[in-house]
């Protein structure tokens, strides 16, 4: 296929669940009359969770702990405040939520945010504006056709090679899940790929699956993306580079075992098709006869994909602390949302310029996509909103009290796993991963500092488990999108996925055990 046929979804990269599919979409459903149920979209669940947190400020008990000079909560010194706020300040607090998690500003003296305040800015407007940047970038890159043709160019240069071509596809599909959250993007590429693991002789299965489970793990394992670990790391109070090494590796091992798993059933499949979960049809042959085109790449084309990977990799190459690493021959540039925004606005206008978008095409590139991904920063806006009323309401530090006490004198490994699983439903909740993150790691990440255990580890366990519950949640429209386009039913896909979700499920808790171990 040369064009993608994702849908405008600032719905969210990371959380396309926020938006059913409309009418005469694949994953509409058939019949038309009757209404369906749908789980609530993460605005819902967001504003319920925003209003029911402000309600229950009201019973939880006011508490701070003392503050070390970095910011951090010192252990053993929480203590009983009392509240300087009535009745309509609370009110106005929760009016204001949405504001103050954009651009509200924390009091020095008294410790309240507000718009227009002075002290320290508290809203999340950098995060705002990198999301509405990588969202042009994206968009910009998709319609100049490279990404799709050179995805394309790839599967028909190893289509020799079945095995090969069946790993680096979900190794590149995996690559654009841990880099920026491919999600969403993957829509587009069913077109292609079905017809030619069909004409292979695989099986419905393998193509979507190279497709779905390539990016799920890659975004479960992801290492810098923007909309996981970025948003985690920023509400964790740490770089985006902190614990990147154990989130490398366990990407390189959790894409690993997703191939071998799906080159295994692949071969199953193709020695006896009647082995298949999803057998032929007559539909399928003719499908298959359209995977024989060849696409050509322009020399345009090939320059788009050195920009798109070229910025991917000066990103990670801006934001790791080379220094704390002991690299001494490359600089830290110590970049953050600020610079990084600015990145990718200039390197979607290069892009589009590069593509032959003209100006007009690029500039009109820039403002649809911003506009599909203002969803996604405006679930981080509404996610910080509730942290804010916590903080004015001086109850977060009573939570984390709490909290500090079910986990004290657990040992780090069973730290870390306790992470993990208190995600899990969080996962469910909110299943977009950026409002996970925004509403999670300000109260999780300081209990890394009671545990004595790197605050990167618990935004490692946050986003483990929610990569992992993306991967088959039946909310998701990347899930349920992609199954309806490949033409799987939801209970067969389960049947697949079961025993690698186990197998994931042991390797990641192995994975937090090693990195609370090493510390």
């Amino acid at each position: 296929m040369s064009t993608s046929t994702t849908p405008p979804a600032g719905r969210e990269i990371d959380s396309p669940d926020d938006t059913g599919p409309g009418p005469g979409s694949p994953c509409a459903p058939a019949g038309g009359g009757r209404r369906r149920l749908h789980f609530p979209s993460a605005f819902t669940v967001l504003v319920a969770v925003t209003v029911v947190v402000w309600a229950l400020t009201f019973v939880i008990s006011a508490g701070r702990y003392d503050i070390a000079p970095d910011g951090a909560p010192i252990p053993g010194t929480y203590h009983a405040v009392e509240r300087t706020t009535d009745f309509l300040d609370r009110l106005k607090d929760l009016f204001l939520s949405p504001v103050n998690g954009l651009y509200g500003v924390t009091d020095s003296g008294t410790g309240l945010t507000a718009p227009g305040a002075a002290g320290s800015f508290a809203g999340a407007a950098g995060v705002f504006l990198f999301i509405l940047a990588v969202g042009a970038f994206i968009t910009v890159t998709m319609r100049t056709g490279a990404l799709n043709l050179g995805v394309a160019r790839l599967a028909h240069r190893l289509r020799g090679h079945r095995t090969l071509l069946l790993v680096v596809l979900l190794s590149v599909f995996s690559l654009g899940g841990t880099t920026y959250g491919m999600a969403e993007e993957t829509l587009g590429f069913y077109g292609l790929v079905i017809p030619l693991m069909l004409a292979l002789g695989y099986d419905r299965m393998v193509a979507a699956t190279v497709i779905m489970v390539g990016a799920g793990v890659g975004t479960l394992a992801s290492t810098v993306n923007p909309f996981a670990t970025g948003v985690a790391s920023d509400s964790a109070g740490i770089g985006t580079g902190e614990g990147i090494l154990l989130r490398l590796v366990m990407w390189v091992c959790l894409t690993a075992i997703a191939a071998w798993y799906v080159v295994r059933y692949a071969r199953r499949v193709l020695a006896d098709p009647s082995r298949s979960l999803t057998p032929a049809t007559d539909e399928d042959l003719a499908l298959a006869a359209q995977g024989e085109e060849e696409a050509s790449l322009t020399g345009r084309h090939r320059t788009v994909l050195g920009v798109f990977a070229g910025t991917f990799l000066f990103m990670i190459f801006a934001v790791v602390p080379w220094a704390d690493l002991g690299v001494t021959f490359l600089p830290t540039l110590g970049w953050y949302f600020p610079e990084l925004a600015a990145l990718f606005i200039v390197a979607a206008v290069a892009v589009g310029l590069i593509g032959g978008l003209g100006e007009h095409g690029t500039s009109e590139a820039i403002t649809r996509g911003a506009g599909d991904f203002v969803g996604a920063a405006m679930i981080v806006m509404l996610a910080r909103g509730v942290t804010v009323i916590m903080n004015n309401a001086a109850v977060t530090d009573t939570i984390l009290n709490g909290l500090h006490s079910a986990v004290s004198g657990t040992s780090h490994g069973a730290f870390s796993v306790l992470m993990f699983l208190v995600n899990v439903p969080l996962a469910f909740l909110v299943p977009s991963s950026s409002g996970h993150a925004a509403l999670a790691m300000p109260i999780l990440a300081p209990l890394a500092d009671f545990a004595g255990v790197s605050r990167s580890l618990v935004v490692t366990a946050y986003q483990s488990a929610s990569g992992w519950v993306n991967l088959i949640t039946p909310t998701s429209a990347v899930v349920m999108g992609g199954l309806a386009l490949a033409k799987i039913r939801y209970d067969q896909y389960l049947r697949f996925v079961a025993p690698l979700m186990g197998a994931l499920l042991l390797v990641i808790g192995g994975f937090l055990v090693l990195g609370a171990a090493l510390g």
